[in-house]
C-alpha cells in the first residue's frame, strides 16, 4: 500500500514538473530560438524574465472579448482629393513639438491597455490640434478607475467606450506612477517583468483596479472638475488601410487593438508577423504611423509595457492585411480645445 502511494506521489511530481516546464516554455530561450528559425521579417530576443508568471502576462491583454459591441460609429475620409499618402509617416517627426508622441507608458500589472492606448492618443491629439501649443497628459488612472461603462478596469475594457467617456465626462491630467505630474498620476507601480532591472517583481495575479477618487493629488493646485478636458467627438475608422493612414496624417495617432500570441512577447526588431505560439488575448496599443522595411509594409506602434520591452517600447507589425485584426479595431476622436 505504501509503495503504491509513493508511486502515485512520484507520478504526480513528474506530471507537475512537466506542466511547470511547458508552462514556462513560452518565455524560454528555446522558444526564442524556435521563433527566430521561423520569422523572416523580424527578430526575437529576451524581453521578459523566464520566471515571469504567465498569469501576469495574460493579465496585460486587457481588450475584453465584447469590445466590438462598444465600437463608436465609423467615419469615412474622402480619399479622392488627390492627396498622396506618403510611403513612410512617423507622427514623432511630423509633430516634433508634441512630446507625448515619443513617450512610452507602463500599464503595470493591470489589464488597462484599453485605457492606455486611449489616453496616449488623446494626449497626442490635443497637442496636434492646438498646433503644438497645448501639452496635456490625460490620466490613465482617471479612466481606468472612474469609467464604469468602459468595462472592468484592470480586468479588461472596451476602447470605443473609453473615447465615448472622454466626450461625455472628460478626463483629468496625470503622469506616470510616482511622477507627481498632473491631477491623478497612475497608481499602479511598474514592476520588473524584464530581464535586467531594478523595479519590484511582478505578482502573478493582475493588479486590482484602483478606487475612483474624484479629486486631484494635494500638490496639484487645480480642482478635479476644473482640470477635466473633453473630447468633441469619438468615432471608429473603417477597416481600410488608406482610411487609417489618412486619419493619422490628419489628426494624429489612433488607438488600435489586435490579438496577441506568445511570440510577440519576444519582439526586438523588424516587422512582426505571428509565426508560432498560443493566443494570449486582445491588446490595445497606439498607432503612430507606417512605412516599408525591406519590402514589407508595416504600422509603427507604441506599446505600454515600458521602454525596456521591444524596440525601446515600440514595434512594427505587418500592414495592409488586417494581420491579427490590427486594422479592424481603430478608435479615435477629436479634442475640444
Amino acid at each position: 500500500m505504501l509503495f503504491h502511494l509513493v508511486v502515485i506521489a512520484l507520478a504526480a511530481v513528474g506530471t507537475n514538473a512537466a506542466a511547470g516546464g511547458s508552462k514556462k516554455y513560452p518565455l524560454s530561450s528555446k522558444f526564442i530560438e524556435e521563433i527566430n528559425t521561423k520569422a523572416t521579417t523580424w527578430r526575437a530576443g529576451q524581453n521578459f524574465h523566464p520566471d515571469t508568471s504567465l498569469t501576469y502576462i495574460r493579465g496585460l491583454m486587457g481588450v475584453h472579448p465584447d469590445a466590438d459591441k462598444f465600437r463608436e460609429p465609423e467615419i469615412l475620409h474622402d480619399l479622392s482629393d488627390g492627396d498622396e499618402l506618403p510611403e513612410n509617416f512617423d507622427s514623432r517627426e511630423q509633430w516634433p513639438n508634441c512630446p507625448t508622441i515619443r513617450e512610452i507608458r507602463d500599464q503595470g500589472s493591470c489589464g488597462s491597455c484599453w485605457a492606455f492606448g486611449a489616453v496616449e492618443a488623446m494626449s497626442d491629439r490635443v497637442c496636434v490640434a492646438s498646433g503644438g501649443k497645448i501639452h496635456f497628459r490625460f490620466s490613465a488612472e482617471d479612466l481606468v478607475s472612474c469609467c464604469h461603462t468602459c468595462g472592468f478596469g484592470c480586468n479588461g475594457g472596451f476602447p470605443g467606450a473609453a473615447w465615448s467617456y472622454w466626450v461625455r465626462k472628460g478626463l483629468v491630467s496625470g503622469g506616470p506612477f510616482g511622477s507627481n505630474l498632473g491631477c491623478q498620476p497612475y497608481a499602479i507601480a511598474p514592476c520588473e517583468h524584464h530581464v535586467n532591472g531594478t523595479r519590484p517583481s511582478c505578482e502573478g495575479e493582475g493588479g486590482k483596479t484602483p478606487k475612483c477618487v474624484k479629486k486631484c493629488q494635494e500638490s496639484y493646485n487645480v480642482p478635479y472638475q476644473k482640470d477635466k478636458r473633453f473630447g468633441a467627438s469619438s468615432y471608429s475608422i473603417a477597416r481600410h488601410e488608406a482610411q487609417i493612414q489618412k486619419e493619422i496624417m490628419t489628426n494624429g495617432p489612433v488607438e488600435g487593438a489586435f490579438t496577441v500570441y506568445e511570440d510577440l512577447l519576444h519582439y526586438k526588431e523588424g516587422v512582426y508577423q505571428h509565426v508560432t505560439g498560443k493566443m494570449l488575448g486582445g491588446h490595445a496599443i497606439r498607432i503612430l504611423g507606417w512605412g516599408v522595411e525591406n519590402g514589407t509594409k508595416y504600422w509603427l506602434i507604441a506599446n505600454s509595457w515600458n521602454s525596456d520591452w521591444g524596440d525601446n517600447g515600440f514595434f512594427k507589425i505587418l500592414r495592409g492585411e488586417d494581420h491579427l485584426g490590427i486594422e479592424s479595431s481603430i478608435s479615435a476622436g477629436l479634442p475640444k480645445l
